[in-house]
């Protein structure tokens, strides 16, 4: 297996490979997405590459394409698009700018389903944060994917925020070298 990182524009030359994975990881339960959204993501791919602190990394075998993350520093003021006033809302404006901003956020991170359980996941999480800035990386979940939310657990990673009493919505979790991971620990 080679797990490949990639700074810029260089991670384009994979569109159509990465679309087949984010396809077949997230167009089934428990994501359950569509071909729309695989079409979105691949439409972010090229603003996302220009973010500050992009980061990606691919896992190939063979010449196919396995898996991949992306992730790049999440600036202030904290976004206000997709899901990110959740994450907002469950941790407090200061909780936000303190624990989120500056820190590597994880966007995406896919592994096609003959993969997994195979330690690629794990793999490709490593290798995405491996150069952190003073270790603060985190991520959005959804608390409809309680196996995501397992394996991040398993992966040294501190669920910051928690499900609303219906149990829907997005968890916040911090990285196993953020500095804020103790304090989320301790509850909100």
């Amino acid at each position: 297996m080679d797990i490949r990182v990639f700074k810029g524009a260089e991670f384009l030359t994979h569109v159509e490979e990465l679309r087949s994975v984010y396809v077949d990881a997230f167009c089934a339960p428990p994501w359950n997405e569509d071909e729309q959204k695989a079409a979105e993501f691949v439409g972010r791919l090229p603003g996302n590459v220009r973010r500050p602190g992009f980061t990606a990394v691919t896992a190939v075998n063979d010449g196919e394409v396995l898996g991949f993350a992306t992730a790049w520093t999440t600036l202030a003021p904290f976004p206000d698009d997709r899901c990110y006033r959740q994450a907002a809302a469950g941790l407090g404006t200061e909780r936000t700018l303190d624990w989120l901003c500056g820190a590597r956020e994880i966007d995406e991170l896919a592994v096609r389903p003959s993969a997994q359980g195979t330690g690629l996941a794990a793999a490709l999480l490593e290798a995405v944060t491996a150069d952190a800035p003073k270790g603060r990386s985190r991520l959005l979940t959804s608390v409809g994917a309680p196996r995501a939310a397992s394996f991040y657990r398993s992966q040294g990673w501190t669920q910051a925020t928690h499900p609303s009493p219906q149990g829907s919505g997005i968890a916040v979790f911090l990285g196993p070298q953020h500095p804020a991971r103790t304090a989320a620990a301790a509850g909100l």
